[in-house]
């Protein structure tokens, strides 16, 4: 539509607008001009010429209001009507990042809002979020490993990967050393000079065809800084588990080898949370954030496209229809 034309106008010039006041000052004058100009006739009765009204009395006045028109879009004009669209340039040294997440059946237990999964998912989420300038990973785990996501800077696509994500898609079971070494995998090409897995679990290692302290020792090697979280509160947590009469909740022991978990963090140069509820889980990847600091410098572009074409062309049309009703239609002659 033409209005679109006009979408997020601004005005580089707005004080030109003060001129505007010029146009009533302009139009009382033209009032005052015109009773003064009046002429007085006496006559004996008006029946001759009562019901003698013309056209162009009745529209002399259209020329003046046309000048007046041609002068408020000229006004308008000088104040620049413009429409300003930001561009943003991101450049920096940033992170790789590998979000190795477990999605074991324990995963569903509900001690976190709506589950320990759905939570993770979350800050996850909120996360990638934060890192504007980083490359950010994907490995899921339970039984076996796999990779989500490679390395992305597309945090758009990394994000629908980790709605994605949810119980049943492997194998089930916790295998941390296989979750571990994939990450790795993922993270021993790059050439970012910090390197790190952020490993989420809420079990035991039982599964998988690496040891976790082998993988340990193969990220060590790499350089990769390894996070590990512990998810999961004290005690039970209410788990759903498939039976043949259907799904039931029961309480499940909370078992997080965190001896583990302290271990693969420390020696990796990293550091082990314990998430017991959604809030510490946030404030988790928060102190993360803060850990894992990147280099980013933002630079904001502005580039202005002018709008008063039109409001020239307009005044330009009234002043010409001024000047030809003037010296036409509405001619004096002498």
């Amino acid at each position: 539509m033409i209005f679109d034309y006009f979408d997020d106008i601004t005005f580089g010039q707005p004080q030109f607008f003060y001129l505007l006041a010029i146009i009533p000052i302009l139009a009382i004058a033209k009032i005052i001009q015109g009773n003064r100009q009046l002429a007085a006739l006496n006559v004996s009765t008006l029946k001759g010429i009562k019901n003698i009204t013309s056209w162009k009395n009745v529209f002399h006045q259209v020329p003046f209001l046309f000048r007046l028109l041609a002068m408020a879009f000229i006004i308008i004009a000088l104040a620049h009507p413009q429409t300003k669209n930001d561009q943003q340039q991101t450049e920096g040294e940033g992170v790789d990042i590998i979000l190795c997440i477990d999605v074991s059946g324990s995963m569903t237990a509900q001690d976190f809002t709506p589950n320990r999964m759905e939570a993770a998912k979350k800050v996850a989420s909120d996360f990638v979020d934060k890192r504007v300038a980083d490359r950010i990973g994907i490995v899921i785990f339970s039984g076996e490993s796999f990779t989500q996501c490679p390395l992305t800077t597309d945090h758009a696509v990394l994000k629908m990967q980790i709605d994605q994500i949810h119980n049943g898609l492997l194998e089930d079971g916790t295998a941390i050393g296989s979750g571990l070494a994939t990450g790795v995998d993922r993270l021993r090409g790059s050439n970012a000079k910090s390197k790190v897995i952020i490993l989420l679990t809420d079990g035991v290692n039982n599964g998988g065809l690496i040891d976790p302290a082998t993988a340990k020792e193969i990220a060590k090697v790499f350089k990769i800084k390894v996070y590990t979280i512990g998810v999961g509160t004290d005690g039970y947590a209410p788990t759903p588990i498939n039976t043949p009469m259907g799904i039931v909740m029961q309480n499940e022991k909370v078992a997080i080898d965190e001896k583990l978990l302290i271990n693969i963090a420390n020696e990796t140069g990293g550091k082990y949370f314990r998430a017991k509820d959604n809030e510490s889980l946030k404030n988790i990847y928060n102190d993360i954030d803060k850990l894992e600091k990147s280099k980013v410098e933002i630079t904001t572009y502005h580039r202005y496209t002018d709008k008063f074409y039109p409001f020239v062309f307009a005044a330009l049309l009234f002043i010409f229809l001024d000047v030809f009703l003037r010296f036409t239609v509405f001619k004096k002659f002498p």
